[in-house]
């Protein structure tokens, strides 16, 4: 499971976001692990238990395609379980 969070311009540049570590703790509620953020939100990690930082696996992205590419390679797995 992939969760994301960021503002994406017109130009489709990421942009960081507010909030990010309740978004982490309710994303490892949810038991997600993977998270894709926008780069400048990397700081925002430091603000998270070890633990936290831990059970997820985090993708920074500073463009839309990056998101993309992030969210559908982490998607294939889950596709072929479905066929089978």
């Amino acid at each position: 499971d992939v969760a994301m969070t960021g503002e994406i311009t017109l130009r489709g540049n990421v942009l960081p976001v507010g909030g990010v570590k309740e978004k982490l703790l309710a994303a490892r509620r949810a038991r997600i692990k993977t998270v894709i953020l926008p780069a400048p939100n990397r700081r925002d990690l430091e603000d998270l238990p070890q633990e936290v930082r831990e059970d997820l696996n985090f993708v920074f992205v500073e463009h839309v395609r990056e998101v993309f590419e992030a969210a559908l390679l982490q998607a294939k797995p889950a596709a072929k379980a479905a066929k089978r």
